[in-house]
Formats: structure tokens, sequence, C-alpha cells
């Protein structure tokens, strides 16, 4: 991060210097009117707005507390230990944390040169973002809109482990600039550039950890990124093989950990992909569910119209002419 930022994110805040003075505990007026220490976003965010930084409170132990806001928290220099849901979490410099609004975490004093950077999000913010990862379904956009959006509440957190990835560091650095200087338009920005963001999290799911209360750490992730790589002709077999688990384990673990099994995830990725081909090319119908990997075609149909209440040529033709 640049050291112009450091340096001014660095700066003892009023609260750090009372803590210094000798306060023992966080002033917890300064986060919530209530008496449970559930971390309001109108105590940190101004009227009307979506997104704010904050720099971490360094010096003390926060105690356990929950937000009713999508927290990220992104490591600028140094390490802070956090524990979620019973997780022990180190973040080191580069990290990124995702915290939805059910998680409980508890943090572990900070030193000086520990200087952290916390998101107040409100869900809605996420919404230009989500739409810049296409109309086509996705199944890991699905996770991560889920995750943060509080739709998912058996996953509490996502940890990224991406200090080497330039582009994502960049695109981080861009929002905490232009939040912490009140650049012009920054409502826009930083809603494309978290847009970007997470289109580039999506290209590197192997540098995620995730938090549930005891969630197999990459395990969904890995099984989706499978799925969206391999929806024509890929097998739970090969699947297995590849992670190097028992084929049956795999599968009880998949239905266990995401509510559907392996074939209903790569029917619903076909599927997906499917309309999308409707709605973006000019491909003909034949063509399309040989290119998704489907077998019988009459069985494509049927499923098709259950879902969408209409034929593949109808839902192509009505797609069309709204788009007019």
């Amino acid at each position: 991060m640049h050291h112009e930022l450091i340096k001014a994110l660095s700066v003892i805040t009023e609260e750090e210097q009372n803590i210094l003075s000798g306060r023992q505990t966080i002033d917890q007026q300064l986060y919530t009117e209530e008496r449970e220490l559930v971390v309001d976003s109108r105590k940190l965010l101004q009227h009307g707005k979506l997104i704010q930084i904050r720099p971490h409170t360094r010096f003390i132990k926060f105690p356990k507390h929950r937000h009713n806001y999508v927290e990220v928290v992104y490591m600028c220099q140094g390490m802070t230990t956090h524990y979620i849901d019973g997780d022990r979490v180190e973040l080191n410099t580069g990290d990124l944390l995702f915290l939805n609004q059910y998680s409980e975490q508890e943090i572990l004093p900070a030193k000086a040169e520990d200087i952290a950077v916390n998101f107040i999000i409100l869900p809605e913010f996420f919404d230009v973002a989500f739409s810049m990862m296409g109309a086509e379904e996705n199944s890991l956009k699905d996770f991560l809109s889920g995750t943060l959006c509080g739709k998912d509440t058996k996953i509490s957190y996502l940890h990224f482990h991406v200090a080497d990835i330039l582009p994502i560091q960049n695109l981080v650095e861009n929002m905490v600039w232009t939040i912490f200087y009140n650049i012009g338009n920054k409502r826009s920005c930083n809603q494309i550039t978290m847009g970007l963001l997470l289109l580039q999290l999506l290209n590197y799911m192997d540098k995620m950890e995730t938090g549930t209360r005891r969630f197999d750490r990459e395990l969904v992730g890995t099984v989706l990124s499978y799925i969206e790589e391999h929806y024509k002709d890929g097998t739970l077999k090969e699947l297995a093989e590849l992670m190097g688990y028992d084929v049956y384990w795999l599968s009880r673990e998949i239905k266990k950990r995401t509510g559907r099994n392996y074939k209903e995830l790569l029917q619903a990725k076909r599927m997906s992909q499917a309309m999308y081909l409707l709605i973006n090319s000019k491909l003909p119908v034949a063509d399309i569910i040989d290119s998704v990997g489907y077998n019988n075609t009459s069985y494509f149909y049927r499923e098709f119209k259950e879902r969408n209440h209409m034929s593949p040529k109808e839902y192509r033709q009505h797609l069309w002419k709204s788009n007019i």
C-alpha cells in the first residue's frame, strides 16, 4: 500500500488516545446504543451512505460482537488475530476478510504498526457488483452473494490470502483511497471497483478459506470451481479423484454443505449456461443443448419448461423483445 496512505491510516485516533491514556475497555457508545454489542451501521455510516471505512481500533481487545452490516477487513500492514465463531483467523499484510451479518467476532489487541481498514458496507451496495458478474447464473457468484448478504447463515466468513495478487491489491487500495480522501463520484467508483474485485477473487478460490461451524475449508469452492469449468462432461468420480476423496464420502459432503447433490449442482449450471446462450447468442437450440452437455433433448425441454414456464424458443423471443 502507498506510504502516504499508510501514514494517514496510522494516525492515533481520539478513541485510541483514550485507550493509551488508561481506558481499559472500548467505548461501546461509539458503536451501538443497545446493551448487546451489535455494531450498528447507523453509528458508522452517514445517512444515505452505503459504504464507509475506518481504521481498526488498536491497543485493546475488541470483545465479542456482531454487525448489522457486511464487514470487510483489509490488512494494510502487520497482522491481527480474530476469533470468528470459534475459529482463530490470523490476518497478515494483504489479506482480505469478508464477514456476514451473523458471525460473532472477537479481536485481540493490535500494535501500533498493525494497520487494518474496516469497510462498513450495507448489503445493497453489492447490487452493482453482482450485476457486473453477468446475467449468467454462476455457482461461485451464488456462494459469495449468499455469504455476503446473509442468505446463507452457515458460512460466517471468507478469508482470502491474496497478498501476492497485484490486481486485487490495487483494487482494494483504490477503494480505500477513494473513500478515505472523499474523491468525487465515490459511490459509483467503488461499486464498480467492488465488482471488479469480486470478479478477480473468483479466479483465486484456491486462496480462500471459509468459516462455518466446522465447515470444511475450501471444499465447496473447489467443487463449484470444477463444475464451472467442466459442466459439459465433468463427473463426480473424476472430481473425487482430483481431490483425493472417496467418491461416496464426497457425494455425501457436497449434499451436506450445499443442500444439493453433485448432479443437481451440475444440472443447475448446465441449465443456467443454456439460458445464457439463448439470450446472448444466435446458436440453434439443438446446438446449445449439445454444447452444455445434455444428452437427452426431451429431458432438457421438460426441465426448461418446468423452470421457466415457456419453451426455449419462447424464452429467447421474450428476452430479445424486452431488450429492444
